[in-house]
C-alpha cells in the first residue's frame, strides 16, 4: 500500500516494482485532499512548527498510516510492515498511528531485524536482486517528498560545516536558490475565512490547489528553503534541508492576518501552545486527546481570522504588502499620532495602579535595608 500525499512522479512505476518484488497487489490511495484538509490546515492554523521545521513529513505519516490500517483490515492482514529505519522518527509516527486504529495489530519493521545497516548496503541489495531504483550512490540523499515539502538528508549534509549545494543543478527540486530567483518581486494575495485559505490572487480554489500554486510561485522566488540541525525524537541530532515554498508563504500570510484579528491574550497563549502542538505532531502523537483538545482551542481562535493578505516575494524574502479584515481589532483612530478620542491623561492612573506592586516592594525593601 502506498499513500499518495502529493509525491507526484515518485509513484510512477510503483505497481510494476511492487509485483516484481513479491507483492500480490498494490493499493495507491489518493490521500491528497484528506492530507491537506485534516492535517496540514489544522497545523497551519495552530501556527505549529518544530524548531523552524514546518512538519512536512511529520503530519503526512498519521494520514498515510490511517489509510494503511484501513487496507490491512480490508484485506484481513495479520500484520503490518513498514520500511522505516530504526534511527529515525517515522517508525514512531507510523506505529503510534497504527496502535490508535489497530492496537493489537503486529508490526514488522525489517530495518530493525535484518543485517543491512546503511543506505549503501540497501542499494547493493536492491541491485543484486534486480529491484529498480531511481537513485544511485552519488544522488543517495534521504528524501521525503509530498505536496507540502521536500526534505534532504545524508551525504555531504551529514557534516553541518558543509554548505548545501543550492546552486548545483538537481539539488533543489521545488525551489531555486534565492541567488537564481528573479530580480523583480512577485506579489501574491491570499484570502482567508476562519483561518482557512480560500482564494489566491482573487480566484477561489481549494486549499490543496492554493498550496500547489503557491509551491510554483514561491519556488520560483526562492521562498521556503530551510537548513537546520534538529533534535530527533529518538535522541540524536540530525541535519536536514527542507523545501517548503507554498507552506512558508501560507504560514506567513496567516500569521500576518492574525495580528489584526486576535486579541493580545489569545495570541500570546496560542503562540505558547503552538510549541506543544508542534511537538505532538513531530513526535507522532497526532491521534491523542491533547492534540484534539489543542485543535479545539485553535478552531475557536480562528472564528474571526477572516480577511486578505498581500505579500511581496523577492529572492527568498517575504515582505508584508498589506492586510485587511472586517474583524480587524486595529483602530487607526486610536493608534494615530494625530488627534484622537484617546485621553492620554488616563495613562497616569493606569501606571499608578499597574506599578503599585513595584512601589510597595520598593518600600518594603527599603525598610529591611
Amino acid at each position: 500500500m502506498s499513500g499518495n500525499v502529493g509525491q507526484a512522479d515518485e509513484l510512477d512505476g510503483l505497481e510494476e516494482k511492487a509485483i516484481k518484488t513479491g507483492a500480490s497487489k498494490l493499493y495507491v490511495l489518493d490521500l491528497t485532499d484528506e492530507y491537506v484538509d485534516d492535517y496540514i490546515i489544522p497545523t497551519m492554523q495552530a501556527g505549529a512548527v518544530y524548531e523552524e521545521y514546518l512538519l512536512g513529513t511529520s503530519h503526512a505519516r498519521p494520514c498515510i498510516a490511517k489509510g494503511l490500517v484501513e487496507i490491512a483490515q480490508k484485506e484481513g492482514a495479520d500484520a503490518i510492515a513498514h520500511g522505516c529505519t530504526g534511527k529515525g522518527n517515522d517508525q514512531v509516527r507510523f506505529e503510534l498511528a497504527v496502535k490508535h486504529f489497530a492496537p493489537d495489530m503486529p508490526i514488522i519493521a525489517p530495518w530493525r531485524e535484518w543485517d543491512i545497516k546503511s543506505r549503501e548496503e540497501e542499494i547493493a541489495y536492491a541491485e543484486a536482486h534486480n529491484v529498480p531504483l531511481k537513485i544511485n550512490r552519488e544522488t543517495n540523499y534521504s528524501k521525503d517528498k509530498n505536496l507540502w515539502h521536500l526534505s534532504h538528508e545524508g551525504l555531504d549534509l551529514e557534516d553541518p560545516g558543509n554548505e548545501p549545494q543550492y546552486e548545483k543543478k538537481g539539488f533543489l527540486e521545488m525551489s531555486v536558490s534565492p541567488i537564481d530567483a528573479p530580480d523583480a518581486p512577485t506579489y501574491v494575495t491570499l484570502d482567508f475565512e476562519q483561518g482557512k485559505p480560500v482564494a489566491l490572487d482573487g480566484e477561489k480554489m481549494s486549499a490543496k490547489d492554493i498550496i500547489l500554486k503557491l509551491n510554483a510561485i514561491g519556488g520560483a522566488n526562492g521562498i521556503g528553503i530551510l537548513d537546520i540541525v534538529e533534535n530527533r525524537l529518538v535522541g540524536m541530532k540530525c541535519r536536514g534541508v527542507y523545501e517548503t515554498p507554498g507552506g512558508t508563504i501560507l504560514y506567513k500570510a496567516h500569521s500576518v492576518l492574525e495580528t489584526l484579528c486576535l486579541d493580545k491574550m489569545t495570541m500570546h497563549e496560542k503562540q505558547k501552545l503552538a510549541v506543544t502542538f508542534g511537538e505532538l505532531v513531530y513526535n507522532g502523537q497526532w491521534f491523542t486527546p491533547l492534540r484534539e483538545a489543542l485543535s479545539a482551542f485553535v478552531t475557536k481562535t480562528q472564528e474571526h481570522v477572516t480577511g486578505t493578505v498581500r505579500l511581496k516575494l523577492y529572492k527568498g524574502n517575504m515582505i508584508n504588502a498589506g492586510v485587511w479584515s472586517p474583524y480587524s481589532l486595529y483602530s487607526e483612530e486610536i493608534a494615530t499620532f494625530g488627534e484622537s478620542d484617546y485621553n492620554q491623561a488616563d495613562a497616569a492612573g493606569f501606571i499608578q495602579l499597574y506599578g503599585l506592586p513595584i512601589s510597595v516592594q520598593a518600600k518594603v525593601d527599603g525598610k529591611s535595608m
